[in-house]
């Protein structure tokens, strides 16, 4: 997952800084009017797009989801806010509701971020590892990305990233999730994304 670091240089990008405060402003208007976000931390609710798309995926969040989301949130908000509401959080409840009707809006926005500060061409023309154990397989995928495309792909994952490297039990609508929302990005034919994928055993 993304720093609060990392979000404040994404968002001093003037595309990107201009392409969020269009889709904020449209968030606003059609879903609360009062809602009051910088631009960096509605960022930061749109790069949750993915854990909240795979949360979502069997008709409801557990407990465990919401606080992965909630703490995912927190770590790329802009300044503290341990002790008082977080806007991000805040901000989630109502993309949560309204989801089917951002994801894709958000989806093209994290498209435009990775444009931005990848080359995605040379990405495409990275081949994957030969070794047959997944995990050991991604784990030698990854290193041949770059750094800000691993970032990416740890917004897929709702516990810690150091976990990011390892074999995890999931449900079958979860796993297809992460598989549509792949495609939605244009990384679901990656041999890294596929890599990824493979380190997901289904419940």
């Amino acid at each position: 997952m993304f720093t609060e670091n990392e979000i404040a240089t994404l968002i001093e990008m003037p595309e990107i800084l201009e392409a969020t405060q269009k889709i904020k402003a449209d968030f606003i208007e059609k879903e609360v009017s009062m809602l009051d976000i910088s631009d960096h931390d509605f960022l930061s609710l749109i790069m949750l797009t993915p854990p909240m798309g795979i949360a979502l995926a069997n008709g409801s969040i557990s407990l465990f989801e919401e606080l992965g989301l909630n703490k995912m949130a927190r770590q790329m908000s802009k300044g503290g806010y341990f002790l008082k509401v977080d806007p991000v959080v805040h901000a989630m409840k109502f993309a949560l509701r309204s989801f089917e009707a951002w994801e894709r809006r958000f989806l093209d926005m994290m498209i435009l971020c990775m444009d931005t500060t990848i080359d995605m061409q040379a990405v495409h023309q990275i081949k994957g590892s030969s070794v047959d154990d997944p995990a050991q397989a991604f784990a030698r995928d990854i290193m041949r990305v770059p750094y800000m495309f691993v970032r990416f792909l740890s917004c897929f994952i709702l516990n810690e990233e150091a976990d990011m490297v390892g074999v995890r039990s999931i449900s079958r609508v979860e796993f297809d999730k992460i598989v549509d929302i792949g495609h939605k990005l244009g990384i679901g034919d990656l041999h890294v994304f596929k890599s990824f994928c493979n380190t997901f055993q289904i419940k």
